[in-house]
């Protein structure tokens, strides 16, 4: 590791991949290249989030993020910048450039996570979301069309739809 590499937690035995949801590792970074991180072993879920928190730290009416343990990622060069947006839970961003790059919190038996945004991992195409969270909270005119599972809010609570909302006739 360089002088401008932060390990949040990974261990240094991890063999390293070709950035695929299935490999060893998987890399990606903020739009100015300022921060970049890996993550090493499977993902722990992908899933779109349709919370407000995450709509207002990107702008975006959903987000696909791909997550893992804490100890399973490190910083490659720089740090980001983290807000804490409520308690227990941290978002980071490039301090240079602003692209926000994750969620961070407790994943209760997982322990803590970090939760990147796809569209900042150098292979997003392989990261393919499973499921949508807090689906209670969606935008009304905005849908996906996978016929994904649909949690009002948690994965772990039964799904309340598999389909895209029905959208009255304009």
């Amino acid at each position: 590791m360089g002088e401008d590499s932060e390990t949040v937690g990974a261990t240094g035995a991890e063999a390293a991949g070709d950035g695929t949801a299935g490999a060893e590792r998987a890399t990606g970074g903020c739009l100015c290249g300022a921060v970049r991180y890996e993550a090493h072993g499977p993902p722990l879920a992908t899933l779109y989030c349709h919370c407000t928190s995450c709509r207002k730290h990107t702008g975006a009416a959903a987000v696909a993020l791909v997550g893992y343990r804490r100890d399973r990622v490190r910083y490659t060069k720089g740090a980001p910048a983290v807000y804490a947006s409520s308690p227990g839970v941290g978002r980071a961003f490039c301090a240079d450039c602003g692209t926000p790059l994750t969620w961070e919190g407790d994943g209760e038996d997982e322990g803590p996570l970090i939760e990147f945004l796809v569209g900042t991992m150098d292979a997003p195409e392989r990261f393919a979301p499973a499921r949508h969270i807090h689906y209670g909270e969606r935008l009304a005119w905005f849908d996906t069309t996978d016929r994904l599972p649909r949690h009002a809010v948690w994965e772990d609570e039964p799904p309340v739809a598999h389909a895209p909302a029905a959208r009255p006739e304009d």
